[in-house]
């Protein structure tokens, strides 16, 4: 077995939501997206127990890219106690608050990518102010609240420069199939400076062309 192919097993058995072909086409962006980059960046905006963090810290490795992994680890609002998705074993007996932190530090340990995965644990705007230089991929898959995503978006996709790759998970056309600010901050985008690049289930890749006005 290849390092790719244990990477991504061990992606695919990690709790999280994001579907096997999402996964491999998230790794497949970032790794186009920083290959023969100077000094390549990739951005991780939502973590949840590093599911997708292995999907981007296998590209990160193949590159020579960081991959700065952001999250306050407490769970967004869909992710807590009365909704569907709520994990009792996430939640941390001292506080009672979902914590998915340690579950996150050992996916990566257990993936041996701490070398070039750094997990900033925080709020996702406040974080962003203190990034300095701009970034090559950017991933949202934050909270989906109107406010919460749209904070994500206005921090992050204003240090994509010419030629920087955004992706937006879960986004649906049809409002059955998901919440819409995802979708929202797709259309957005689109109107703006950037051009889908490619689609796969609910994950959008766009590349920014130059710099423009909607960021």
């Amino acid at each position: 077995m290849t390092r790719r192919e244990e990477l991504f097993a061990l992606a695919r058995a990690t709790k999280g939501f994001m579907p096997d072909d999402e996964g491999a086409a998230l790794y497949d962006a970032a790794l186009a997206a920083c290959d023969g980059t100077s000094t390549p960046s990739i951005v991780e905006v939502g973590a949840w127990c590093g599911k997708s963090t292995v999907y981007l810290g296998a590209a990160a490795e193949e590159t020579g890219a960081v991959v700065l992994s952001v999250d306050h680890h407490h769970g967004s609002e869909e992710l807590q106690e009365g909704w569907a998705d709520f994990d009792t074993e996430l939640v941390d007996p001292a506080d009672g608050r979902v914590n998915t932190l340690p579950a996150w530090q050992r996916t990566i340990a257990v993936a041996a990518l701490e070398s070039c995965v750094v997990g900033l644990v925080g709020d996702s705007p406040t974080v962003a102010r203190h990034v300095r230089h701009g970034v090559t991929f950017c991933f949202i898959d934050g909270g989906h609240g109107h406010d919460v995503a749209w904070a994500d978006y206005r921090a992050w996709v204003p240090l994509l420069g010419e030629g920087g790759v955004l992706a937006i998970h879960d986004v649906f056309e049809d409002p059955r199939d998901g919440g819409r600010p995802p979708f929202e901050l797709y259309r957005h985008a689109l109107s703006t400076d950037f051009t889908e690049l490619a689609a796969t289930g609910s994950l959008r890749v766009l590349v920014r062309s130059g710099r423009g006005a909607g960021e």
